[in-house]
């Protein structure tokens, strides 16, 4: 890695955790300042953009670290020893990685990448990238703590394992990954671009020079992103700001209004995982159980930040199926809740 890159991934470390530590302290004495020269519009986008970008920004690098770490230390050889043949417990096993690999849906992209790269398989891949950023110790943690044990925590666990593994199941109908990744995140081997700065195997280094290569491919991961976020922090920022969220919360109480409108909000306000469950326990009297269980399900799946960042990974066409398949099977789990079960 250049020095120059060096440079920008530790400008890049430095200003996320400053940001992280002190977006409490900064916002109030930003506003104050923002207000004398900018007009409410525009310093509410600003507050909102930060507030987005500066949550999901650590995660993102989070992903990039274990992406680079896969990259160097995972064979394709180890994933093929560790994973089973069988689609059904391969697909299983993807819903439940996120335990070993807690990351947020910023953070799963690149590590999915990474692991379909060395030759894991599709179904596990795509029930990894929906289900992790909710089957987590740090998420599982936060929904408990705003909701307890109850009805709300077990329905986001259960569906959230059943939508990710369905979907995968489908995805595993592909015949290959040519016709669902873009390129430049395919394997050699499927007609990609082979990893820079990784040599076979056979020719690794020490312990030592493997991290430093570790870091070096994060940090490529990592840029690779990081405009994807951008992108979407950037979009998620003006819905938020100029799209009316009030004719949403308006129609709460209606069986299927309700849950499409929590979709949508769920989709528009691309709020991270690990604090959503708090955003949706304010929710609570306005919207039916179904819509809320719905956001909490399909949030972490799908947002307009993550949809940026998959299309930098997948084919347009197949992010459109994520899309459609998450949408509608996040409805039909928030109407069959609504209409039989009464919390």
């Amino acid at each position: 890695m250049s020095r120059q890159r060096l440079t920008l991934v530790a400008a890049a470390i430095l200003l996320i955790l400053l940001g992280t530590l002190g977006l409490d302290a900064l916002l109030p004495v930003l506003g104050g300042r923002a207000s004398l020269a900018l007009p409410d519009v525009a310093q509410n986008f600003v507050t909102v953009f930060l507030g987005i970008f500066i949550e999901a920004a650590p995660f993102l690098l989070l992903g990039a670290l274990a992406s680079g770490l896969i990259t160097v230390f995972v064979t394709a050889d180890d994933i093929a020893r560790l994973m089973p043949r069988n689609r059904l417990a391969a697909t299983l096993i993807g819903a439940l990685l996120g335990i070993i690999f807690p990351v947020c849906e910023c953070g799963v992209i690149p590590v999915v990448r990474r692991l379909c790269q060395k030759g894991f398989p599709l179904s596990a891949g795509i029930a990894f990238l929906l289900a992790a950023p909710v089957i987590n110790p740090i998420v599982l943690a936060s929904t408990y703590a705003a909701f307890g044990a109850g009805p709300v925590f077990w329905a986001r666990i259960a569906l959230t394992l059943v939508i990710a593994i369905a979907i995968g199941l489908i995805f595993s109908l592909q015949p290959g990954l040519a016709r669902v990744m873009r390129p430049l995140s395919l394997p050699p081997l499927a007609g990609g671009t082979p990893t820079v700065g990784v040599p076979p195997a056979a020719s690794r280094p020490g312990p030592a020079t493997a991290l430093q290569r570790a870091v070096a491919v994060a940090a490529d991961e990592f840029f690779d992103v990081a405009p994807y976020l951008i992108g979407g922090s950037l979009i998620a920022t003006a819905l938020q700001t100029f799209v009316p969220q009030q004719a949403l919360i308006g129609i709460g109480s209606g069986a299927a209004s309700s849950v499409v409108a929590m979709l949508a909000l769920a989709f528009v306000l691309s709020v991270c995982s690990t604090v959503d469950a708090f955003l949706a326990l304010n929710f609570v009297n306005t919207f039916t159980s179904g819509a809320i269980i719905a956001f909490l399900v399909f949030g972490p799946m799908i947002d307009v930040k993550s949809t940026l960042m998959l299309l930098g990974v997948f084919r347009r066409r197949v992010v459109a199926y994520l899309i459609a398949l998450t949408f509608a099977f996040a409805l039909l789990a928030g109407l069959a809740i609504n209409l039989n079960i009464a919390w």
